[in-house]
């Protein structure tokens, strides 16, 4: 075909990809959708060779074959030199002249502000948060769980409220709710029944994000358990965003934190509230609001800014996600 578009926009979650092909003018030529980006279960090499079907089939409908630059937001890139390591692989594929990698946080983070300026926490199967200043100044965290520091997230959530429900089974615990509801859940008569079930994989180990809605639901039916492990997921979403506005001296001024994954974008009442509280009392000037927009809006105008492209394409690119 021999054509060249503006921008290859990538936003590969675990879960899915998002791919967009953009023109100068902000005209969205084509989008294509595909499966996860695991590089951490398959590889480097699998997981890109993974993304080249969907890139294909946007280029292919697009009626081109390369981009000026490829704006690439991607999963398990928590680290720069992972980052690096991805920008590297990318660019062999010869799908854009310059290629950025970045965390798919960052494409969350910039769909849901008009300029590069805000934080953004994501909370699903786990917990992440950067920041931005549009003088390309970041904050970020390692997000590598427990060996960063982190807690939260669906995974993190089901493992705290297992193992409350296993010490209030054998008395190691105060009582809860969450003993009945738990192995409930899945049939089961016990605690220690749901936990030979899970050692065993007679449940598999992908099902136990199944129980964070079965803790949301109980901390709702008033149980102090549960409601503590909620409150707890609140502490830690707003430490994140307040060492995020600090880093990048946006603490004192009026600025966008962004929530998003699926746990805060469920609408679970206490959380969304404990959130709200706690920012009000340590960040007063940031201003939260849940992301609706989806992320390769995010990663497409990221590559916008690094082309320098103007208001007037960027609106255009946003109308288009917007209408969709």
């Amino acid at each position: 075909m021999g054509l060249t578009a503006s921008l290859l926009a990538i936003d590969a979650g675990n879960s899915k990809t998002d791919v967009a092909v953009v023109a100068a003018d902000g005209e969205v030529l084509a989008t294509a959708r595909g499966d996860g980006f695991r590089p951490p279960a398959v590889g480097v090499t699998a997981a890109v060779d993974a993304l080249a079907d969907t890139v294909t089939r946007a280029y292919t409908a697009a009626g081109v074959d390369s981009a000026v630059h490829v704006s690439a937001c991607l999963a398990n890139a928590d680290l720069p030199v992972e980052e690096e390591q991805l920008a590297a692989a990318l660019h062999t594929r010869a799908w854009g002249t310059s290629v950025d990698v970045r965390n798919d946080t960052f494409a969350l983070l910039r769909a849901g502000v008009a300029d590069p300026r805000g934080v953004a926490v994501v909370c699903g199967a786990g917990i992440n948060c950067v920041g931005m200043r549009p003088d390309g100044r970041t904050a970020r965290f390692p997000a590598l769980g427990r060996l960063s520091g982190d807690w939260g997230g669906g995974w993190g959530l089901a493992e705290e409220a297992i193992w409350h429900a296993a010490r209030a089974e054998d008395g190691r615990g105060g009582p809860t709710a969450l003993t009945d509801a738990l192995p409930s859940h899945f049939g089961l008569p016990s605690m220690y029944a749901l936990i030979e079930a899970l050692h065993l994989e007679h449940i598999s180990p992908s099902r136990r994000h199944e129980l964070t809605p079965v803790l949301f639901g109980t901390a709702r039916d008033g149980d102090a358990v549960a409601r503590t492990i909620v409150d707890r997921l609140a502490q830690e979403v707003v430490s994140m965003a307040t060492v995020a506005l600090t880093r990048l001296d946006l603490l004192e001024e009026e600025t966008p934190v962004l929530l998003g994954g699926g746990v805060l974008t469920a609408g679970h009442e206490q959380l969304d509230d404990g959130v709200r509280e706690l920012l009000a009392a340590r960040a007063p000037k940031a201003v939260p609001s849940v992301v609706r927009e989806r992320p390769v809006l995010g990663a497409a105008l990221l590559g916008l800014d690094r082309l320098g492209a103007d208001a007037d394409v960027q609106r255009r690119v946003r109308r288009h996600f917007d209408a969709g």
